[in-house]
């Protein structure tokens, strides 16, 4: 994992590299474009996903640069699990570092924390919580309402009647702020039920699709927004299957939009586990199924193959598939330290001035790996 950038061997519009990293696991990936021109990517980092040692990671690779920089943690407190970043260029020019801030496997339990950078996102200020929210998760990128607003997508972390959180019950929250980020209210995604990781995209024709994450693995699910991301549709299932996985997507210049995801869900695996925290979890306390009407969260189905999904008529279908990765995706385990894990999940993807692709993703949760692909990696949209 030295950040070097190299040319995929069978792949020759494919530029890859293992972004470095001190940690034995490293997960969640988001990309960001620095004032300056920099590639940003931020992650979260340490023994495993929940543990007090986890803390946010970020490494740059800058402009005509043939190599990632070394990592640098960017948050460190002991007692608790700090995961999901993402970075946000406000539009002054301040770069923002969002992040979540839980107590163990307790994502119900979570706080949602920033830092803020006034040097092009070089340096960071203290760490401060952002609202008074409890269990709040991030996974997206911010991006600006029609009125100037912060919008944050989010997730309620619900436990249920009797046991632990189990992510049976979560359903789909923006954060607004309209003062800069200093104040944050909370508007809900009606009836999304096990729809996460919400990920607008941008409009077209006054149109904004965002996509989730299924809890229940079965489709990558889709709402709409008229308004410019401050109300949306229900969450209704799209063609891609999802595996209770990250998805991200981005619209392309052409208009098309970009996703990349794992395509598997329940019905095409039997594999299973207990919940995501079963490794830390204490023994003597019961992990608890959601109420029967949900059917119950859904874990441990492969996260593989990792795939760049394309779509002309705004993510209702996506009959473009171009493979990633390949493998096992096995993930019953999250264990990092002796290679049991073999995901490939939750990406990243941006476009660059000149119209690459720049995806980072999990690696077997060892490493985040970053693919450039050439900008005629994604075929034209068939005309007519």
């Amino acid at each position: 994992m030295d950040g070097a950038l190299r040319p995929h061997a069978a792949q020759p519009d494919r530029i890859e590299a293992m972004l470095p990293s001190p940690c034995v696991q490293n997960h969640a990936a988001n990309l960001c474009w620095l004032p300056d021109g920099t590639l940003a990517c931020v992650w979260f980092g340490g023994t495993m996903e929940g543990m007090g040692d986890i803390s946010v990671w970020i490494s740059r690779l800058r402009p005509g640069a043939d190599a990632w920089d070394p990592a640098e943690r960017l948050t460190d407190r002991a007692d608790r699990s700090e995961q999901n970043p993402v970075l946000f260029v406000a539009p002054g020019g301040d770069v923002w570092l969002f992040h979540t801030s839980q107590p163990g496997g307790r994502q119900d339990e979570c706080e949602i924390h920033c830092r803020l950078s006034r040097d092009g996102g070089a340096s960071f200020g203290p760490s401060r919580r952002v609202g008074d929210f409890k269990g709040i998760f991030v996974r997206q990128p911010p991006l600006i309402g029609p009125q100037g607003e912060w919008l944050l997508p989010g997730f309620r972390c619900v436990t249920p009647p009797q046991g632990r959180w189990t992510g049976s019950l979560d359903t789909a929250v923006m954060l607004v702020s309209r003062d800069n980020g200093a104040t944050w209210s909370a508007a809900e995604v009606p009836d999304s039920l096990g729809a996460v990781h919400m990920n607008p995209v941008a409009p077209r024709n006054g149109l904004m699709p965002a996509f989730y994450r299924d809890r229940f693995s079965a489709q990558v699910r889709r709402s709409l927004s008229r308004d410019g991301g401050l109300h949306w549709t229900p969450p209704e299932p799209t063609d891609l299957p999802n595996n209770n996985s990250s998805v991200q997507a981005i619209r392309l210049a052409d208009g098309r939009i970009a996703l990349v995801g794992n395509p598997v869900n329940a019905r095409m695996s039997d594999q299973r586990r207990a919940s995501l925290y079963d490794e830390i979890e204490d023994e003597d306390t019961e992990v608890t199924a959601a109420a029967p009407a949900t059917g119950g969260a859904i874990w441990g189905v492969p996260r593989a193959p990792l795939v760049l999904a394309l779509s002309a008529d705004d993510g209702a279908t996506f009959p473009h598939i171009r493979p990633l990765e390949e493998g096992s995706g096995y993930c019953l385990t999250n264990n990092s330290k002796d290679g049991l894990n073999k995901e490939y999940s939750y990406p990243s993807i941006l476009a660059g001035p000149d119209g690459a692709l720049h995806i980072a993703y999990t690696y077997h949760r060892r490493a985040i790996k970053y693919v450039r692909l050439a900008p005629d990696a994604a075929p034209p949209a068939p005309a007519g």
